[in-house]
């Protein structure tokens, strides 16, 4: 009796997944993942501040869509096989419960992605599923129907394989998805998305750890902008509002070389006028306070003498003697306030990039190859990515469902 046998290239959150999948769906299929490191499911590891953001709370799949900024269409389809809800039984069905946070973010109980890990693990031996670690792979060929391995070692010989599911995780450099590429997938140029900006030449550094719940930003001369929490950091800023305008803007900012202009509204107000009204308010009602005692939009105090000394309006001063002058400075310092960025900086356990295999040499609905008969794809390999808040993982769980499915 001939068993199908199933090569999982990449021993990561979709390698895993798929593998487990390919198994539950094909019972009688001989599958091993292979993983070049030694470490298997090292990102998710530290994924999280180390404890593992596995999924998002949303239900709704086109609000869900709309956190990828590329992929999110092909997404729209893939969600309904394989949802946010998907993922959470998944897992608590697995004895990992879960917890949703107010932000939406899904957790493990325990906050520790080893419980994800073990789970895995745990899950790829009961299935009876093949791990080699330390073994990368280097080519694909195609022979007949089958897909022919050849490892980075020597001394490990070729493998042949009916089905073969690539979840190699996202490459920071183009020459990472060559052998890809030599089997005619079109290749989207890699480039850094979830970074932060640095400000080497901006004080605002000074007010690190400062926390801003509710801005919105943008970056000049772009239609880029987003809103919700910022971080001042010791290097520049970051939070989910800049996250988030990174992972948008990937490729526009890499050929600016991330050196632009970024406007900041702290109040997360676009119209002028509602906080000139706001302020006008305070002056009418505390009239004889100096400015130092009362703020505007509750602001970090430390925020708000920041933004005073750059509007040059001296602390001591009474509200009543803002003038219009004051007021106008005040109120185009609070939504138009603007820094130089030069440079990013990248979690580097955490990358995530934009680009890999182009969607367009996959057919989603199955995730094979649309060039390369029963090879598939899973994971961040793919050009999807999405901002922070566990979309990523959800979007590896997703294809890596599909993928699993092994359907032609």
């Amino acid at each position: 009796m001939n068993f199908m046998k199933v090569a999982i290239i990449g021993g990561g959150a979709a390698g895993f997944f798929s593998a487990i999948a390919a198994k539950r769906n094909h019972p009688d299929a001989a599958v091993t993942i292979f993983e070049k490191s030694k470490k298997l499911l090292s990102k998710v590891k530290v994924s999280g501040g180390g404890r593992c953001n596995v999924t998002n709370g949303c239900t709704s799949i086109k609000q869900l869509s709309e956190a990828y900024p590329r992929g999110g269409k092909a997404l729209k389809k893939a969600f309904r096989i394989f949802s946010t809800q998907h993922t959470m039984e998944w897992f608590e069905s697995r004895g990992v419960p879960l917890v949703t946070q107010e932000d939406n973010c899904v957790f493990p109980v325990s906050q520790d992605s080893q419980s994800i890990i073990d789970c895995f693990l745990k899950e790829a031996r009961q299935l009876g599923i093949k791990i080699e670690i330390g073994k990368g792979v280097k080519t694909i060929t195609p022979i007949n129907d089958q897909l022919q391995l050849e490892f980075i070692k020597e001394n490990h010989p070729t493998s042949i394989f009916d089905k073969v599911i690539v979840t190699t995780g996202g490459s920071p450099k183009r020459s990472g998805l060559e052998w890809l590429e030599q089997l005619n997938h079109k290749i989207e140029d890699p480039v850094p998305s979830l970074f932060t900006f640095n400000m080497p030449a901006e004080s605002v550094r000074e007010l690190m750890g400062i926390v801003v719940e509710n801005t919105l930003v943008s970056i000049q001369g772009t239609k880029l902008k987003s809103g919700g929490p910022l971080l001042i950091t010791h290097w520049g800023m970051s939070g989910p509002a800049i996250l988030k305008l990174s992972a948008f803007g990937a490729r526009i900012l890499n050929e600016m070389g991330y050196e632009f202009k970024v406007q900041v509204n702290w109040v997360n107000v676009s119209n002028n006028e509602l906080v000139a009204a706001a302020i006008k308010n305070i002056i009418k009602e505390h009239p004889k306070k100096q400015l130092s005692s009362f703020r505007p939009y509750y602001l970090p105090e430390r925020l708000w003498f920041y933004l005073l000394e750059k509007s040059a309006l001296p602390t001591t001063k009474k509200w009543e003697e803002l003038g219009k002058k004051g007021l106008n400075k005040l109120v185009s310092t609070l939504t138009n306030d603007t820094y130089a960025v030069k440079g990013k900086t990248t979690f580097k356990e955490e990358f995530v990039t934009c680009g890999g295999i182009s969607l367009e040499s996959i057919d989603f609905k199955t995730m094979q190859s649309k060039v390369c008969k029963n090879l598939y794809f899973a994971g961040e390999l793919l050009d999807i990515d999405g901002i922070t808040g566990g979309y990523n993982f959800q979007a590896a769980w997703t294809t890596a469902f599909i993928a699993g499915k092994l359907n032609n």
